[in-house]
């Protein structure tokens, strides 16, 4: 309906839906609270319109229609939200600068009547989420220059969130929040960590209704293709935290105030509501970041952020251990600096950082791999982010250690995914497609649970730089020394370190080919011979 009424690009009228879906949410809140009232509950929140301010709710103004309509939500509706700082900053924060883009007034009483007609305090977080989920996939039709990373596919997503293996208590913290799909996947692992398994429940990556037109269960298809990657989604039910304290665990930063509303819109409608987001520059003095924010640690990191572009030597964090300005170097650094003791991180490099050769690269990989256990090196296929970005990227998991003093691991470990899941070249309906035969992610998954279950003392796979006897499988995984690392400049490259497979040695008699070539040699001789002859007459 908006595309058709002008409102055609996908990021504007995924705002637009969000402004009007928190009014929605805002007024069945207020019913909530009112019923609670006339059952004399005590203790309950106060009112969210007090008096005059009622003909501000949902329920008050959504059978106006035309240009009243369109003109109350633009110029009542939106400043009233954006002025309610004092009695409910969150409301206040998110409708800040907050702008009617519906121009057509007929199309935006369409929209708000169907709305009305969903009651979303009826709906579970998971129905909520999922329908949020759906209006996320809308950006994958805007042009890959307009869109830069939004968006990291779910089945990249799943296995960075299970290899850090967030825990109840955990602060959790997205620096490139996006639309915060590394936030709400970090809270469903936990959700599923903490579920008995009568409230458990398992998906494959591409979704129920995929499920569903394979006409399969998922136990029928795990046994036809037994590397489908999936994921679990649970209620929680035995979470060793309140609620409260899970909410307030979760932080996230973005430069985009347009991303945070449809991030903090993404959390709400999946049930976190009381998520820390913050629009601001994470690499900038002058980005928007309290001192708070600036000393703050956590326990998890998980990020996919923008590796273009440079910021001014000027508008650089201090703090920042890098004197570089590219992008994806400040953000791995910003990332190093923030992790607690004992916290773990995945983040999305390209994968010149990992062997560039000015002294910002060689410097930050240096620090990387002396100060940090870094656990895995993780090389992704060269279109894992089509449409958006054909760029080779790999992921880095490492951990901060307790202490100064705390045992280094001296080993890295490097693993190759040559398949996700999808096809890395053809493109339908605006993403790739699926090829649930062809995934090495599960493989990873395993791999790294046994080694982590060792303590990560024994590494899996094969030496760095070994030859490997002909005819040996391509190997997926392998491992390098600290010290190794350190003489060939903390190149970190998966293929500087990956093991050769001996070629096949020819067990033909040699005698044989000779032969040949000579009667091939002596044929030719004896032509030109006679050729030679037919000249001479």
């Amino acid at each position: 309906t908006l595309f058709a009424g002008g409102v055609s690009y996908p990021v504007t009228y995924i705002e637009q839906i969000s402004y009007l879906i928190f009014l929605k949410l805002l007024d069945e809140e207020e019913n909530r609270r009112e019923q609670r009232a006339r059952m004399g509950a005590s203790g309950g929140a106060k009112s969210l319109y007090p008096a005059q301010s009622e003909r501000y709710r949902w329920s008050k103004w959504r059978f106006k229609s035309g240009n009243e309509l369109h003109d109350f939500i633009r110029d009542e509706v939106f400043p009233y939200m954006a002025s309610l700082a004092k009695d409910a900053p969150e409301v206040a924060e998110y409708f800040r600068d907050a702008k009617l883009e519906i121009s057509d007034a007929n199309v935006l009483k369409e929209v708000i009547d169907e709305l009305d007609s969903v009651s979303f305090a009826e709906l579970g977080p998971d129905v909520k989420g999922d329908i949020y989920e759906y209006l996320l996939t809308y950006l994958s039709k805007i042009n890959a220059q307009d869109l830069g990373q939004f968006r990291t596919p779910r089945q990249i997503r799943s296995f960075m969130v299970e290899m850090v293996d967030p825990d109840a208590g955990d602060t959790i913290f997205d620096p490139a929040c996006g639309t915060a799909g590394f936030l709400i996947d970090a809270v469903d692992y936990l959700l599923a960590k903490y579920s008995s398994p009568e409230h458990l429940s398992e998906y494959p990556i591409y979704g129920e209704d995929w499920l569903e037109r394979r006409g399969k269960t998922l136990s029928e298809l795990k046994v036809e293709i037994p590397n489908l990657q999936t994921y679990r989604k649970g209620y929680g039910d035995q979470l060793p935290v309140e609620w409260s304290v899970l909410e307030a665990s979760i932080f996230g930063t973005d430069v985009s105030r347009q991303m945070v509303r449809i991030a903090t819109m993404n959390l709400v409608l999946h049930g976190i509501s009381k998520a820390k987001l913050k629009r601001a520059n994470s690499l900038s003095d002058m980005g928007g970041l309290s001192e708070e924010d600036l000393r703050r640690k956590y326990k998890v990191i998980l990020a996919n952020p923008p590796f273009a572009g440079q910021l001014p030597k000027d508008s650089i964090r201090s703090d920042l251990p890098t004197n570089s300005k590219k992008s994806e170097l400040l953000f791995l650094s910003l990332m190093m600096q923030h992790l607690a003791p004992g916290g773990r991180c995945a983040v999305v490099v390209p994968e010149g950082l990992l062997f560039g050769s000015t002294s910002a690269h060689v410097e930050l990989r240096k620090r990387l791999v002396e100060e940090f256990d870094l656990l895995a090196v993780v090389s992704l296929p060269a279109g894992v982010f089509k449409p958006y970005a054909g760029v080779k990227t790999a992921v880095l998991v490492f951990r901060k250690p307790l202490s100064e003093r705390a045992k280094r691991l001296d080993t890295v470990w490097f693993y190759e995914i040559r398949n996700d899941g999808f096809d890395p070249d053809k493109i339908a309906g605006g993403g790739r497609v699926e090829t649930p035969e062809m995934n090495d992610i599960p493989g990873l998954l395993e791999t790294w649970n046994t080694y982590k279950a060792s303590g990560f003392s024994v590494v899996p796979g094969v030496e760095a730089g070994a030859l490997l006897e002909a005819g040996s499988a391509n190997p997926s995984s392998w491992w390098t020394t600290v010290t190794r690392l350190a003489e060939s400049g903390y190149n970190l490259g998966a293929g500087q370190w990956k093991p050769r497979i001996a070629e096949k040695v020819s067990i033909e008699d040699p005698i044989e080919p000779v032969t040949e070539v000579l009667r091939e040699y002596e044929n030719v001789v004896a032509r030109l011979e006679k050729l030679k002859a037919d000249l001479a007459k």
